[in-house]
């Protein structure tokens, strides 16, 4: 008779019964264990929540919610298991959560990215029998390029916006892709002005200690002749709404994995696509799975089927469990984070 899995999907989310806990669910439970502060991941109404040190100031931010904290690497004993946190190099604070039961070793990765960035602690591969993984972005059409060339492409698309006298409109989630811009770009070309929602999060992050370049909310009252040519870091929702037209004929930009979509683009109706995501690409998904050395892959939020065919295809047991995480969508609430 076969044991049952550790982590299973159970109509409030990811569930571990031999340490009664939750992994990100999505509706109300007594302990939540939480990898990082999207509002697809981390949500309202639970009792308890456990959160990494720096991913849980944005939590009761967003949440009014006291939060348990973590070390990276640091063992707790839930039940009869023993978790950990490890960085998962999404956004500053995020995680992947491995749970050990009688010497079974299972990792659910919540959403992550192997190539570091400026901003967020460096993904870590976990050793593991089973990885839950997301795969947002598991085609092997998505190749990011390397972070400095794509920060190179936003600064002279600024600089020659400031040249003609525009404003540079950039659209990116208020939690994590934004400040991953602010500490990538040439900040030193002009000032940059922020959303509200963006700025709030800035705000929680360098109460944090992580250092971003200054910035300058958009309010009513600002005067915006002031700042011509600026840099403007916005939410995808507001840039399509009433806000944008206080900035006249700017030039806009979305950041996102999906701008290497051509049809992705061309329906945004934005000047410029610049392709950067907080999630693994193809070659990124491929690597995480051989460092962790598992044999069984659970694939989750994305290409789910094609992705689970290939996974079939190197050789590993594969299965698909479907959650209500987004991934990465330009009309996710996510983007939102904080209002």
């Amino acid at each position: 008779m076969a044991k049952p899995d550790l982590l299973t999907v159970a109509e409030a989310g990811i569930y571990c019964a031999a340490g009664d806990f939750y992994i990100d669910p999505w509706r109300p439970v007594d302990r939540a264990l939480i990898t990082h502060g999207h509002a697809d991941h981390a949500r309202p109404g639970h009792a308890r929540y456990l959160a990494t040190e720096a991913a849980a100031p944005v939590i009761r931010y967003r949440l009014g919610v006291a939060v348990e904290t973590i070390r990276y690497g640091e063992e707790r004993r839930i039940g009869s298991t023993n978790v950990s946190f490890h960085p998962a190099g999404h956004v500053p604070g995020s995680a992947q959560i491995r749970v050990e039961h009688k010497g079974e070793v299972w990792v659910a990765s919540g959403d992550y990215k192997v190539a570091p960035d400026r901003l967020s602690e460096p993904f870590e591969p976990v050793r593991c029998d089973t990885f839950i993984t997301e795969c947002t972005f598991g085609l092997p059409i998505f190749r990011w390029q390397a972070e400095a060339e794509a920060m190179a492409e936003i600064d002279a698309w600024w600089a020659k916006n400031r040249a003609e006298g525009r404003f540079s409109v950039l659209g990116a989630y208020a939690l994590g892709k934004a400040q991953r811009l602010l500490a990538g770009i040439d900040s030193s070309q002009g000032p940059i002005l922020t959303h509200g929602a963006v700025e709030n999060v800035n705000d929680v992050l360098r109460g944090q200690g992580l250092p971003l370049p200054d910035t300058l909310r958009v309010t009513p009252e600002i005067d915006l002749k002031e700042h011509p040519g600026a840099l403007v870091i916005a939410t995808p929702s507001a840039m399509g709404g009433p806000w944008m037209k206080r900035f006249g004929q700017a030039s806009t930009a979305f950041a996102s994995g999906w701008m290497a979509l051509r049809g992705v683009r061309r329906r945004r109706a934005a000047d410029r696509g610049f392709v950067i995501s907080d999630h693994a690409d193809w070659a990124g998904l491929g690597q995480a799975i051989t460092e962790t050395g598992a044999t069984r892959v659970i694939a989750t939020h994305g290409y789910t089927s094609v992705f689970r065919r290939w996974l079939e295809d190197q050789g590993y047991e594969a299965g698909v469990i479907t959650t209500q995480y987004e991934g990465e969508s330009l009309d996710a609430p996510e983007e939102d984070v904080v209002e």
